[in-house]
């Protein structure tokens, strides 16, 4: 087992990777509480794979626990079951000292999560993410919401987790296609902070995507270790954090455009939002031409849609998307900000980008799709 430690102080906790976590899911969780019963949020594609081996690993220690279970996708995120997940846990009598366990994806790590930040005015939750996207990106750093009609994550609240079990094991029942989408959310740690991550994954991708334990584990670690230092030095996104989302401004006009369903997975989003990001940044002269050429090749050597052309339907215009991108979250006072970059592995954020340009691009990406 790999631990990284989120140093924030009151707040910090523990990230554990590694196969297995599931069954020592009790003995971890009694290290940080005392508390013998637990609440347990999950989905009905997770919980008939690892809802046993959670609860057993809790009764292992003494913990006994009971679940709500919830339809799977990204429209539960949503008004309606974060209100059933609120009145379930207080039909539970949680109280502020109790642990809610979020096992399943980014949906239930979001919703959940949510819940535990509201109700009683803070309980403490674990993430358990099912999901190689969950368990590199949304179940660390304390970012939890729900999704409004406006657009994704804009009700929410900062909520820092007790304890992240990461087990690898439970990788191996994804599929193909959504284990891949959260290999969008893995390349982007490389190309926004670390160039030798990302030759490493050149070279280790396809061991990771094929099943290759060490590998998921180093992934997994040196992703968290990224998100962990950036959150370190700003929890709450008034600066560096904002580098995190490299590839998201493009990525969640996309999702929006194709009504946030399995057209377009948010990891294949962020992965198509990334190559724009550094198309952009070429166009721009910020970086060399064969950067944009290097991300779109190890993108498609995966596996992975890479363009616009890789998305069934039909898309909105140019300007369309744009206006989409308006609803996103990194805008402040009207001006939309972009993560660009001067190279693989040297990300910033930036208001000073021309509109002009960004429809260029999108219409260019568009034409290349008739």
């Amino acid at each position: 087992m790999e631990t990284v430690h989120v140093g924030l102080g009151a707040r910090a906790y523990d990230i554990h990777i590694g196969p297995g976590l599931l069954a020592r899911a009790g003995d971890l969780i009694s290290a940080v509480s005392p508390r013998k019963r637990m609440m347990i949020v999950t989905e009905e594609n997770v919980a008939p794979l690892h809802l046993k081996a959670l609860q057993d690993g809790l009764a292992h220690a003494g913990i006994t626990s009971e679940a709500l279970v919830l339809p799977a996708g990204e429209s539960t995120k949503s008004w309606r079951y974060y209100q059933e997940v609120s009145e379930w846990l207080l039909s539970q009598k949680v109280e502020r000292k109790d642990l809610v366990i979020a096992l399943g994806g980014g949906v239930i790590g979001d919703l959940t999560g949510f819940a535990a930040a509201t109700l009683r005015r803070g309980v403490g939750f674990v993430q358990v993410p099912t999901s190689l996207l969950a368990q590199v990106d949304s179940s660390v750093g304390g970012k939890t919401g729900i999704n409004a009609p406006q657009g994704k994550n804009l009700i929410g609240a900062f909520h820092q987790p007790t304890l992240v079990l990461a087990d690898t094991e439970v990788l191996g029942t994804m599929t193909v296609r959504d284990l891949l989408s959260g290999y969008g959310e893995v390349v982007k740690y490389g190309l926004l902070g670390d160039a030798a991550f990302f030759d490493w994954l050149e070279q280790q991708g396809p061991k990771l995507a094929a099943g290759d334990m060490g590998a998921r584990i180093a992934a997994v670690k040196r992703s968290c270790e990224m998100k962990a230092d950036i959150v370190i030095r700003d929890e709450t996104e008034q600066g560096d954090r904002a580098l995190l989302n490299l590839g998201h401004t493009f990525c969640h006009a996309l999702e929006a455009a194709t009504g946030y369903g399995d057209r377009l997975l948010h990891g294949e989003g962020v992965a198509i939002g990334c190559a724009l990001a550094f198309e952009l940044s070429a166009r721009l002269g910020l970086c060399s031409q064969e950067d944009p050429s290097r991300v779109r090749a190890h993108l498609r050597a995966m596996g992975m849609k890479t363009d616009l052309s890789d998305i069934d339907g039909d898309l909105p215009s140019a300007e369309a998307l744009v206006e989409l991108m308006g609803q996103d979250k990194k805008v402040v006072d009207g001006q939309l900000r972009f993560i660009l970059a001067r190279g693989i592995g040297e990300a910033f954020v930036t208001a000073d980008v021309p509109k002009d340009a960004v429809l260029k691009l999108l219409s260019d990406a568009l034409a290349a799709r008739t």
